[in-house]
């Protein structure tokens, strides 16, 4: 477990998420995507890799652990996406990400929204996000494709992670894009498809915007006292159904025969767990009584948004989950 770091600044609640000050930073380096592959041509540290996608310049904050620089082969890459009024450079220091790449060897890459949301940007999430916006799950693709270019970057061992906006983005992304995930990793943002209200009147996903040609490995997190995506449901039209009804609905996606098991973890934490899924794939979600709309593990002082909570690390958490998943399940 990361130690705890002084807070940043409090945290404010705007729209869905959150927007933090983070320690000026020496200006990384910039690489554009018409770089072509081979050796990684990224260099050690944090650098901003520009691309092109749906005829607008994109970017992404990415840090390649010096470590690295000693081999040439391509690494897995471990995408996190920034919530709704927030930005790249502040997930790094929400997921403390760069850390973890340091210890275990993989690209860390944060994507920069450019939706104006607050004080930040947040995600063009398909089916749900108010208003006209770019083709984010477009530039998701693209960006990969870039990384790849590099010779940097194992596109075969992805997991795409994302805090709040960021976890919605990359649920519906591996919605629409199976293939190009390994695992994702949303933190108080599982979706599994567009909220609708049913019959009775309870809000739940609409089969027909998650229709996934292959099982996505799932692991989340979410607090029991979040006051922005409410783990039981509610909340804003974006969010709609609960944190157990998002899981549930990868679990019958995945066509998991086992489950729901609940295991404790910690005082304050429990796993609840699908098994024998189709591919060898795990669905899990770690609940946090009492937590906040907080990332598990994080150093940052969330302030009005709830606690946080050091008994788990969300991001070590889902490196491991990637491990396990990249050595059983297929693609």
């Amino acid at each position: 477990m990361r130690a705890r770091r002084a807070a940043l600044l409090a945290a404010v609640v705007v729209t869905s998420s959150l927007s933090l000050a983070v320690p000026a930073q020496a200006a990384p380096s910039s690489l554009n995507s018409g770089q072509s592959g081979g050796s990684c041509s990224l260099p050690t540290g944090e650098s901003t890799v520009t691309v092109t996608s749906s005829g607008t310049a994109r970017t992404a904050l990415v840090y390649r652990p010096a470590a690295t620089d000693r081999h040439q082969k391509p690494l897995p890459v471990f995408l996190t996406l920034h919530g709704s009024s927030s930005r790249a450079s502040e997930q790094l220091g929400v997921s403390g990400i760069e850390q973890s790449a340091d210890r275990h060897g993989f690209l860390a890459v944060a994507p920069q929204g450019t939706m104006t949301s607050g004080p930040g940007y947040q995600w063009n999430v398909p089916g749900v996000t108010a208003g006209s916006g770019p083709d984010d799950e477009r530039f998701l693709t693209d960006l990969l494709d870039t990384l790849a270019s590099t010779g940097c970057a194992d596109t075969g061992q992805v997991l795409a992670s994302g805090y709040s906006g960021g976890g919605r983005m990359v649920s519906q992304y591996a919605c629409d894009h199976p293939d190009r995930v390994t695992a994702i990793a949303p933190v108080a943002g599982l979706r599994a498809g567009v909220p609708v209200t049913d019959g009775s009147g309870a809000t739940v996903p609409d089969p027909g915007t998650c229709v996934p040609k292959r099982p996505v490995p799932v692991i989340t997190f979410h607090g029991t006292a979040d006051p922005v995506n409410p783990y039981e449901g509610g909340g804003e039209p974006y969010w709609g159904y609960g944190a157990r009804t998002a899981l549930a609905a990868w679990a019958k996606l995945d066509h998991c025969r086992r489950g729901p098991v609940t295991t404790p973890v910690s005082a304050h934490v429990d796993k609840v767990s699908y098994g024998a899924c189709r591919a060898g794939t795990d669905v899990e979600l770690y609940t946090v009584a009492g937590g906040g709309h907080t990332w598990p593990g994080s150093d940052i002082d969330f302030g009005p948004l709830g606690p946080v909570t050091q008994e788990i690390d969300a991001t070590e958490l889902a490196w491991r989950f990637l491990q396990d998943q990249s050595h059983t399940s297929t693609r």
